[in-house]
C-alpha cells in the first residue's frame, strides 16, 4: 500500500482493524463505561410496567380525600392558600369544588380510596399510595415529557430507553422497551418513548391494537422464511461492511432492528394471541383496549421484556370532572387491579414494579367558563398529585406524603417527579447519579441534576 496516497480511513481498513470496529468499541466503552459500576446493591425489581394516565387524573376524586373542601364548596378558597399562584383557565380566587365521590378505608392497611375505584380497593394492601408528588411543569406536553424523559422538551431519552441502556433486556425475541396505547392522542407524543441521544436500539417500540403488532414484521405474499433469511443475511453483510467504513452507530441499530424483526415474526403473533388465555383471566381484566394492554403487558414481562409503558389518555377534565372521572375509572380500575392480582398469582409481582399515575394533579378550585362551555371542572395543578406503586421492592399497604387541608400544597414528604425516576432506577439496581451518557461534552442522566430515592417506599 502506498501510504502517501492513502487516507486515514483507508489505512485503518487496510491494516485489518477497521475504523468501524474502533468506532464500535469506542461507542460501547463510552456508553457503558459511564454507566458502569452502577450500584452496590441488589435489584429488587427485574422489570417495570408503567401505567401512565395521560391528561392528569384528579387526585381529589381518587386518592386524596379532603373533607375541608366539602365545607368550602362554592366559596372562594382562602387567599392565604393561593398566594402568588396563576392558572391557565381559572382565576386564583375561583370557588372551591368539593370532591365528587365518597372515600372509604380498605384492607388491613386502611388505605383510603375513592368509591369510584372498587376493584383497586380490593388490592389496597398490595399498593403504596403517594399523595405528595409534585412537578414544575403545568402544561400537558412538557409535563408528560418530563415524567417520561426527565426533561420538559423533546430530545432526551425515555426512561425505558435508559433502563434498556443500563441493564439490557431479558429476551432476544422481543424488544426491551414496548409501548402500548389506548384512549386517544398523547400531548407528549413520540418524544416520550424516543431514545434521544442514546443509540437507536434503545427506542420504545409501539405495538398496535390489531393486525401485526408491528408494521411490516410479517413476510409479504410469496416470500418464504428461507428467502427472508437469505435476504437478511445479505443485508447484514452489506451493513457490517458499511459500518466498518464509517462507524455510524445507527447502522448497528439498523442491523439489530432487522434481526429483532426476524425473531419477532414467530414471537409477536404468539404474544398478542389472547385466545389461549384462560377465560377466567380475560374476564378478570375486563373489556376494553386498556384491559387488553394490561394483559399484554403481563405477557410481555412474562416473556422477558424489561420495560412496558402503558399509556391511557382521557383524564383532562376541565369540565364535568365527576362525569369524566367516572368514565375513566370504569376504563382502568378493573384492569389495573387485575394486573396486580395476575402478577401476584404467577409469582411475578415480587420482582415486577408497577407504577400508576399522570403528569400533574387538578385544582381544588372549580373551572367554569361559559365562553369555553365548561362547568364543574378542575384546572391543571402541578403543586400536588397522587400516584401508586406495587411490587418490585415497594412496601405494600402504606400511604406516603400529605397535602394541606385543601389539597393545594404538599406539607409532608414531598416527592418530585425526579424522585420517582430515581426510585424506579434504584429498585432496578441502578444508581441514578451513575447512569450517565456523554453527549455534546456533557454527562446526561434521567434525573438531570436532581432526584432522591424515596426511602419510605422501599420494602
Amino acid at each position: 500500500m502506498n501510504l502517501q496516497n492513502s487516507t486515514r480511513r483507508q489505512f485503518f481498513g487496510t491494516c485489518g482493524i477497521g475504523l468501524g470496529k474502533i468506532g464500535l468499541g469506542s461507542m460501547m466503552a463510552g456508553g457503558f463505561a459511564n454507566a458502569g459500576d452502577l450500584s452496590d446493591f441488589a435489584p429488587k425489581a427485574k422489570r417495570v410496567i408503567y401505567l401512565f394516565m395521560a391528561g392528569a387524573p384528579s387526585q381529589l376524586e381518587l386518592f386524596d380525600n379532603k373533607p375541608r373542601l366539602r365545607e368550602f364548596d362554592g366559596k372562594p378558597i382562602p387567599p392565604s392558600v393561593i398566594a402568588g399562584q396563576r392558572y391557565a383557565f381559572i382565576q386564583p380566587d375561583a370557588a372551591v369544588l368539593a370532591p365528587r365521590f365518597s372515600f372509604s378505608k380498605h384492607g388491613q392497611s386502611g388505605q383510603e380510596i375513592s368509591d369510584c375505584l372498587p376493584h383497586l380497593a380490593k388490592v389496597a394492601d398490595d399498593i403504596a399510595i403517594v399523595k405528595s408528588v409534585h412537578t414544575n411543569q403545568f402544561n400537558h406536553s412538557p409535563a408528560q415529557i418530563l415524567v417520561n424523559t426527565g426533561g420538559p422538551i423533546p430530545g432526551r431519552p425515555a426512561m425505558g430507553s435508559w433502563v434498556s441502556y443500563g441493564i439490557g433486556n431479558e429476551t432476544e425475541n422481543l424488544p426491551g422497551f414496548v409501548v402500548l396505547k389506548s384512549g386517544g392522542n398523547l400531548s407528549g407524543g413520540a418524544a416520550m418513548w424516543s431514545p434521544g441521544f442514546l443509540p437507536g436500539k434503545h427506542a420504545g417500540v409501539p405495538f398496535r391494537q390489531s393486525g401485526d403488532p408491528i408494521l411490516h414484521v410479517s413476510n409479504p405474499a410469496g416470500v418464504d422464511n428461507q428467502a427472508q433469511r437469505d435476504s437478511l443475511d445479505l443485508i447484514r453483510k452489506m451493513n457490517e461492511r458499511r459500518f466498518d467504513v464509517v462507524g455510524d452507530p445507527e447502522i448497528e441499530t439498523r442491523i439489530n432492528s432487522y434481526e429483532m424483526a426476524w425473531r419477532m415474526q414467530s414471537a409477536a403473533p404468539e404474544l398478542i394471541d389472547l385466545s389461549k388465555e384462560p377465560e377466567a383471566i380475560t374476564e378478570m381484566y375486563g373489556p376494553g383496549d386498556f384491559a387488553k394492554n394490561c394483559l399484554l403487558a403481563r405477557r410481555l414481562v412474562e416473556r422477558g421484556t424489561r420495560f412496558v409503558q402503558v399509556y391511557h389518555s382521557g383524564w383532562d377534565h376541565h369540565s364535568q370532572v365527576e362525569k369524566g372521572v367516572t368514565a375513566q375509572a370504569k376504563n382502568v380500575d378493573q384492569a389495573s387491579a387485575a394486573l396486580i392480582q395476575d402478577l401476584k398469582m404467577r409469582g411475578l409481582l415480587e420482582d415486577t414494579l408497577v407504577v400508576w399515575g399522570g403528569e400533574f394533579g387538578r385544582t381544588p378550585m372549580v373551572e367554569a367558563s361559559a365562553a369555553l362551555g365548561r362547568s364543574q371542572g378542575r384546572d391543571h395543578h402541578p403543586q400536588a398529585f397522587s400516584m401508586w406503586f406495587a411490587g418490585g421492592g415497594i412496601k405494600p399497604g402504606v400511604t406516603i406524603g400529605k397535602t394541606d387541608e385543601f389539597g393545594f400544597n404538599v406539607i409532608e414528604d414531598g416527592v418530585h417527579v425526579h424522585d420517582v425516576q430515581a426510585t424506579i432506577l434504584h429498585l432496578l439496581g441502578l444508581q441514578h447519579e451513575k447512569l450517565t451518557y456523554r453527549y455534546q461534552g456533557r454527562d446526561f442522566r434521567l434525573t438531570d441534576v436532581h432526584g432522591h430515592v424515596v426511602e419510605k417506599l422501599l420494602a
